[in-house]
């Protein structure tokens, strides 16, 4: 059942969370280089919890993270995209894909969908990535995207204490970088 918007790249098939998607992200959720940056490694009940946050989100707000699939495995690979938790600093495109996606550029490909949606669906005028200063991987993306680093902001509670750069650029920065992309 698609309880939301289809995104379709080359590679990668991006929707909202289903049922048969969460032992992929159970399993994500165990490995710590993956983790490390978002939120730490946690169990699959917990897991589950977050899940379950995740696709609740897309019946609260109207969009959250994506689940990502490969195309031509059916794979599950990660989850990235539009999100706001209560009490976040500003709408973010997050992201995270597991362990044995990483490297092939399943997180740019997904973040370029996913920040088209920001932009041209949900009409948000600037884009930011909530980043941990040691994360090098994820700023090195951030980048790529066009987003700088606006400085230091606070995440709520549970993460207050986590250090966390905002990752920025407007709406129409974005589009502008956007068709770097284009073929």
């Amino acid at each position: 059942m698609l309880n939301g918007p289809l995104l379709v790249t080359e590679r990668l098939i991006l929707r909202p969370p289903a049922p048969e998607d969460f032992d992929g992200f159970a399993e994500m959720c165990t490995e710590e280089d993956t983790m490390r940056f978002i939120g730490g490694t946690c169990p699959r009940s917990t897991a589950w919890r977050q899940w379950c946050t995740l696709a609740g989100a897309w019946h609260i707000r109207g969009f959250s993270m994506f689940s990502v699939i490969e195309r031509d495995s059916g794979e599950w690979v990660g989850r990235l995209g539009p999100w706001e938790p209560d009490g976040w600093p500003a709408p973010e495109i997050a992201y995270g894909v597991r362990a044995k996606f990483a490297g092939k550029g399943y997180a740019f490909e997904g973040a370029v969908a996913a920040c088209d949606f920001a932009v041209e669906f949900l009409k948000w005028p600037e884009l930011m990535h909530s980043i941990d200063p040691a994360n090098a991987r994820s700023q090195a993306l951030a980048k790529r995207l066009g987003a700088t680093n606006s400085g230091p902001t606070r995440l709520p509670a549970p993460f207050q204490d986590s250090p966390v750069d905002a990752w920025t650029q407007s709406a129409d920065a974005w589009r502008v970088k956007r068709k770097e992309f284009q073929p």
